[in-house]
C-alpha cells in the first residue's frame, strides 16, 4: 500500500475546490493515511467467498396493503390550522416568482 502525500491531499483538495490551510492539510493527510489503512485490512480479510454486505444483518422493507378506508376528516377540518386557507385549499406564497 502507497502512502498518501500531502500534495495528494492539497491536489484532492484543489479538484474539490476547498480551500485548506497547511495545518488542515497535515491533519487530513494523517486521517486519509489511516482510512486507507483500514480499507487494505478490510481488502486482506475479505475472499471471494465472502459475499459484499452493505449491513451486518438482512434487512427487507416491510409493506402493509393499501387498503382504501373511510376518512374521517374533512376538508375544512384539515385546513382548519392553516395560517391561511381559502374554503378546503390552502393558500400558500408563490415560490417560483409568479401566479401558477
Amino acid at each position: 500500500m502507497s502512502e498518501i502525500s500531502a500534495e495528494q491531499v492539497a491536489h484532492l483538495a484543489n479538484l474539490a475546490r476547498i480551500a485548506l490551510t497547511e495545518d488542515e492539510i497535515e491533519h487530513l493527510t494523517t486521517e486519509l493515511g489511516q482510512i486507507m489503512q483500514a480499507v487494505e485490512q478490510v481488502n486482506q480479510v475479505a475472499t471471494p467467498d465472502v459475499p459484499p454486505t452493505s449491513h451486518p444483518i438482512p434487512m427487507q422493507n416491510v409493506f402493509r396493503d393499501d387498503v382504501v378506508g373511510d376518512t374521517v376528516l374533512t376538508a375544512e377540518q384539515a385546513v382548519s390550522g392553516a395560517p391561511e386557507a381559502d374554503g378546503g385549499r390552502f393558500v400558500v406564497s408563490a415560490i417560483l416568482g409568479e401566479e401558477q
